[in-house]
C-alpha cells in the first residue's frame, strides 16, 4: 500500500493524546503499591535499585550458522525462552519488580527493604549473582544444543518515575530516570561478564569510587558480602530444580514459522507463540527519544514539573506508535523505555519486495521525525517543557523472527535477527537530528534512496516532506505511488506491486556466502 504522512492527521492525534493527560497526579511510592494498575494520568516517584541484565552471547547464537537460517533463529529463540523463564521465576521468588524483557536485556527494580537503601543495594547484588548462577546452568542438551548464558549486570540506585508503558492490552510498568539509564549503560558497557555498579551505588554500600565503572566488576569477596547481608531465602539449586520441573510440565513447543502478508499493522502479536511464529525478510526500525534521561532528571524532583514528563512521554510514545502502525502499516514490537522498536515490509508472506520496503521505511522514518516536531510544537503551545529532546532513528533490512516467549499469562513479545541488532546499532550512531540506514538496506535501496544517505549512511533533518520530495525527484516508485494516492484520495495504490519488478535483482554488494567471525 502507498502510505503517507499528513500534518493535520498528526495534529488531531496529538491533541487527543494531550487531552488524556491534561490532569496528571504524581504520588510517592508506598509499600506494595500495585504499579500494574496505573492509569495513564498517574505516576509514582519510586526510590529503588535498578538492575539491567544483558545476555552477552545473543550475537553468538545468531551466528551459529553461516547463513541466517531457520535453525539459527530456532536456537536463538529457545535460548532466550529458556533463560527468560528462569529469570522470571527468580524475580517472583525474591519479590522484585520485573519491568521489561526485551530480547537479550532484562530490567528489574528492587524496592525492598523499604527505607533502607544500603539493604536494597546489597539485595540487588545478591539477586544479580543469583541470576548469573542460575543462567550458568539453564542451557539445554536436547535436539537443539543451547549454551548457558553469559551474563553482565549493571546496577544503580536512586529515584525514578514509574508510569505505564504501552497501550491496547500490552502494557507494563516503565521507570524513567537516571538510575534506570545508568544501570542500562553499565550492562551495555562492555563484553566482560559480571556485576558492574555505578559509583553512586558503590558509595551507598561503602565501596570506593572507581575510575571506570564499565571496567570494574565486583570481586567475589564483595559479592559474598552482599549475599551475606541480603540473606536471600532462595538458592540457585532450588531455582534450577523448580525450573526443570516446570519445563517437564510445560515444555517449550518447537518454534514453527510462517510468513505474514504485509502490512504488519494487521498482525496480532498477542496471538503469537512458539508454534505460531513469523519469519521473513523485513525492516527493523528503532526510534529513540534523545535527551530524555537528562530531561527526566531535570524535572522529576518537583511535582508540577514531573507532570510534564508524563505528558511528554504519553504524547510522543503514542504518536510514534501511530505513525508506524496507522500511517505506514508497520507494527510496534514494543517500547523499551523511551525507544520504539518496530517492523515493517512490502510484498507478500513469501516474497519481500526489498527496494519498496526500504523506500517505505525511509518515508516512515521521515514521518516519525515530522510528527516529533509537530508534537514538540504542540506541547510547547500548551506550556509543557520539552527543551533538550531530539529523535535518533536507525533501520536495517534482513531476516527476522517474531514470536512471544514465556508461559501463558506472562508472555513477552520478541523479535530476533541480525538485522534487529544492526538496526539498534544504526540508531545508536545517530545524534538527536539524524536518521541512519543499515548497510543491507542501503544495498537494496534504489538510486534515489542511496543518494539521500550518501556514503555515511546518515542524514540529518530527514523529515517526511524532504524524504518524499527527494525520492520522488529520483523517480522512486513508492514515493510516486504515495503522491498519487494523495492526489486520488483513495490511498489504495499498491506501492509494492508497482515496484515488484525492480526488486528481482541482486543487491549492490557481494552476494557470496559469508562466514561470521569465530565460525568455520
Amino acid at each position: 500500500m502507498a502510505y503517507t504522512w499528513k500534518k493535520d492527521r498528526t495534529l488531531t492525534r496529538i491533541r487527543a493524546r494531550l487531552a488524556e493527560v491534561k490532569t496528571v497526579e504524581i504520588k510517592e511510592y508506598v509499600r506494595d503499591t500495585n504499579l500494574n494498575a496505573l492509569p495513564r494520568d498517574k505516576a509514582y516517584r519510586v526510590d529503588g535499585v535498578h538492575i539491567y541484565v544483558d545476555l552477552l552471547n545473543l550475537d553468538d547464537m545468531l551466528a551459529t550458522t553461516a547463513e541466517e537460517s531457520v535453525t539459527c533463529h530456532r536456537r536463538t529463540l529457545r535460548f532466550l525462552n529458556l533463560h527468560y523463564r528462569a529469570v522470571h521465576r527468580i524475580l517472583a521468588e525474591v519479590d522484585a519488580i520485573e519491568v521489561d524483557f526485551h530480547n537479550q536485556r532484562l530490567h528489574a527494580v528492587i524496592t525492598k527493604p523499604y527505607g533502607n537503601e544500603v539493604g536494597r543495594v546489597h539485595r540487588a547484588i545478591a539477586i544479580a549473582q543469583l541470576i548469573i548462577d542460575v543462567l550458568s546452568r539453564t542451557g539445554d542438551e536436547g535436539d537443539e544444543i543451547i549454551p548457558p548464558a553469559k551474563v553482565r549486570v549493571g546496577v544503580d540506585t536512586g529515584v525514578a518515575l514509574a508510569v505505564r508503558n504501552g497501550r491496547r492490552g500490552h502494557s507494563e510498568p516503565l521507570f524513567l530516570g537516571i538510575p534506570a539509564n545508568r544501570a542500562a549503560k553499565r550492562a551495555a558497557g562492555g563484553t566482560c561478564a559480571g556485576i558492574f555498579l555505578t559509583n553512586t551505588a558503590r558509595q551507598v554500600i561503602g565501596l570506593p569510587d572507581v575510575a571506570s565503572e564499565d571496567k570494574t566488576r565486583l570481586t567475589r569477596a564483595e559479592v559474598e558480602d552482599s549475599q551475606e547481608d541480603a540473606a536471600l531465602d532462595v538458592s540457585a539449586d532450588k531455582v534450577v530444580r523448580d525450573w526443570r520441573k516446570d519445563l517437564e510440565a510445560n515444555p517449550i513447543s518447537k518454534f514453527s514459522f510462517c510468513g505474514h502478508t504485509p502490512p504488519f499493522s494487521n498482525l496480532d502479536l498477542e496471538a503469537l507463540a512458539p508454534a505460531n511464529s513469523r519469519r521473513q525478510k523485513a525492516i527493523s526500525l528503532y526510534g529513540d527519544i534523545d535527551g530524555f534521561t537528562n530531561y527526566v532528571a531535570k524535572l522529576v524532583g518537583n511535582d508540577e514539573s514531573a507532570k510534564d514528563i508524563v505528558r511528554v512521554l504519553h504524547v510522543l510514545r503514542s504518536e510514534m506508535d501511530a505513525v508506524v502502525t496507522s500511517d505506514f502499516g508497520g507494527r510496534k514490537v514494543r517500547f523499551i523505555g523511551d525507544c520504539i522498536h518496530a517492523v515493517m515490509a512490502e510484498g507478500t508472506a513469501q516474497t519481500t519486495v526489498m527496494e519498496a520496503s526500504v523506500s517505505s521505511a525511509i518515508l516512515c522514518a521521515g514521518g516519525l521525525r515530522s510528527s516529533f516536531k509537530v508534537a514538540l510544537d504542540e506541547l510547547r503551545n500548551n506550556d509543557v517543557d520539552v527543551d533538550g529532546l531530539g529523535l535518533q532513528i536507525g533501520f536495517e533490512l534482513g531476516l527476522l523472527a517474531l514470536t512471544r516467549l514465556g508461559l501463558k499469562g506472562a508472555m513477552v513479545r520478541c523479535a530476533v535477527g541480525r538485522c534487529v541488532l544492526k538496526s539498534e546499532a544504526e540508531q545508536l550512531r545517530c545524534n538527536s537530528l539524524e536518521t541512519a540506514i543499515g548497510a543491507e538496506a542501503q544495498a537494496w535501496a534504489g538510486d534515489a534512496a542511496k543518494k539521500i544517505f550518501g556514503d555515511t549512511r546518515k542524514r540529518a533533518g530527514l523529515t517526511y516532506e524532504i524524504a518524499l520530495a527527494e525520492l520522488q525527484r529520483g523517480g522512486d516508485i513508492v514515493a510516486m505511488a504515495a503522491v498519487a494516492s494523495v492526489a486520488s484520495g483513495s490511498g489504495l495504490l499498491s506501492a509494492a506491486a508497482v515496484a515488484a519488478s525492480s526488486d528481482y535483482r541482486f543487491p549492490a554488494r557481494s552476494a557470496a556466502p559469508s562466514k561470521p567471525l569465530g565460525f568455520a
